[in-house]
């Protein structure tokens, strides 16, 4: 098993779990036993919630219910297996005490390889958690190991600001992100289930997305999200095509390339200065600039931006 990544987050996993209830008399992490090892060794009973690193029950331990990945690559697992098979679990799971049991706050794969080894018992690091924090470090994990495709991603932010109500910027604090990018990704699930699920896949890129969220009528973006997918269209190609389908009611206006490209820059210039997705509608004669917004809070964060004060 490789060496976790570094953290590309602002405040990575290791912090986050450090600002938790610190372990009372916490030893240093185990050695990485191996596999035969972990079998053999004795394991605390289910009730033994204590703080600390020690060796527990595999059937001990349940999923977490607020885990973000949804899918688990197979062939990323198996490789997982062969890896703690021959060399032992280099990284202790992560696990809160409820009730009788443990529920894991971080490292599914790793118990699941352990439950695909039939090895009865896990080294864990057992920590006192509330469910926003196991919720917050599960997503921080996945971000950090890049385990999360774009839809998932922003379901887990969605889940943080739902379940625990949350704003954005607290959300955002709380896995190390700025604002604008879990304001981003939330918006991915305005799409339609279909562009959602292409984009869960792959098959579209988060480019892609952005580009289809910039259409006001869903008909339109299956239309040209399938057209993309058939024609294999780039992000680029993929503009400059909303933008020529862009214009008033009824006959629409064609724009010479030259056009198209410049209303494109002046679009992603406001976006990236606002921190919001902004749309030109551009006639030689007439235009709207259409600034979208997500809730009060983000309302008065763009007026402000803006220079309206109210």
């Amino acid at each position: 098993m490789a060496h976790p990544q570094k953290s590309r987050l602002g405040r990575g996993l290791g912090a986050l779990i450090a600002s938790g209830t610190p372990p009372a008399h916490a030893a240093p992490s185990p050695a990485a036993p191996s596999p035969s090892a972990s079998a053999s060794a004795p394991a605390p009973a289910p009730s033994d919630g204590l703080p600390g690193y020690r060796e527990i029950l595999v059937s001990a331990i349940e999923p977490n219910p607020y885990q973000p990945r949804k899918e688990m690559d197979r062939d990323s697992l198996g490789e997982l297996v062969e890896s703690i098979r021959a060399e032992g679990l280099l990284q202790p799971v992560v696990v809160r005490p409820v009730g009788d049991k443990f529920q894991l706050i971080a490292g599914e794969r790793r118990w699941r390889a352990f439950q695909q080894l039939k090895l009865k018992s896990i080294p864990a690091r057992i920590m006192a958690s509330s469910d926003a924090s196991s919720a917050t470090l599960a997503l921080v994990e996945n971000l950090q190991r890049a385990d999360l495709n774009p839809v998932e991603e922003a379901h887990g932010y969605a889940s943080l600001i739902r379940d625990f109500d949350l704003t954005q910027d607290a959300a955002a604090q709380r896995v190390g992100k700025g604002r604008a990018s879990v304001a981003n990704s939330l918006r991915l699930l305005s799409l339609e289930p279909e562009v959602q699920g292409y984009l869960g896949k792959g098959l579209l890129s988060v480019g892609h997305a952005k580009v289809l969220l910039g259409l006001d009528d869903s008909a339109e973006r299956l239309v040209l999200t399938r057209r993309c997918l058939e024609g294999g269209l780039s992000v680029r190609a993929l503009e400059e095509l909303v933008t020529h389908r862009r214009g008033a009611p009824g006959k629409r206006r064609r724009l010479p390339p030259s056009e198209a490209t410049a209303l494109t820059d002046i679009e992603k210039k406001l976006t990236s200065h606002l921190g919001a997705r902004s749309t030109l509608r551009h006639s030689p004669k007439r235009g709207r600039i259409i600034i979208e917004y997500h809730g009060n809070e983000d309302l008065q964060r763009v007026l402000e931006k803006i220079g309206v004060r109210l």
